[in-house]
């Protein structure tokens, strides 16, 4: 596979860049695409058996079932880096790895419906709370240890907005070259 294949398998939307200078109608946008992911999603994965659920969607990816679960593994590190970046000022937040996650027995084997419910009532919380954030909390930032830099909340925004539409797309090209 050619080099320019993997990286379209892998980022079917596009690599993530942080937009600057993010507009109001940017992050209604945002939030539509937080809103709406978990039923797109539902909807990408319904009528898979266990065999389509457990098919990577490129050589060396995860599983459609590894990628149902990470979003939600995600989004639940996302929320609470909202909140801590809300309620304190500029806190450390704490890294995970993802990789690892995705390795454990309720990623790889736990049914996606599991997750499907999490992440509905996951977004919904969120979506009331990012709703409500005024213009100057959406320039409070937190610190990623790792990267050794500040991003604010309307950053983050768009990195999970993005996020949504990466992983959806995981699934549904997948479908699309396997004709489910």
């Amino acid at each position: 596979m050619k080099d320019t294949e993997l990286h379209k398998l892998r980022y079917p939307v596009g690599e993530y860049s942080t937009k600057k200078n993010i507009t109001s109608g940017d992050v209604t946008g945002y939030i539509e695409t937080i809103e709406t992911f978990p039923e797109k999603l539902k909807l990408a994965v319904k009528g898979l058996n266990d065999t389509q659920l457990d098919t990577q969607y490129r050589a060396g990816g995860w599983t459609i079932r590894q990628v149902v679960h990470h979003v939600v593994d995600s989004h639940i590190n996302s929320y609470t880096r909202f909140k801590l970046t809300l309620t304190e000022d500029t806190p450390a937040i704490r890294p995970y790895f993802e990789d690892r996650w995705a390795e454990l027995p309720d990623a790889k084997s736990a049914p996606v419906e599991l997750s499907l419910q999490l992440l509905e009532a996951l977004h919904n919380r969120w979506v009331v709370m990012l709703k409500d954030i005024t213009n100057d909390e959406l320039k409070r930032k937190f610190f990623h240890p790792e990267s050794k830099q500040e991003m604010a909340l309307d950053e983050l925004m768009g990195l999970y907005a993005w996020h949504c539409r990466h992983h959806l797309a995981h699934i549904t090209e997948l479908k699309k070259r396997m004709n489910w």
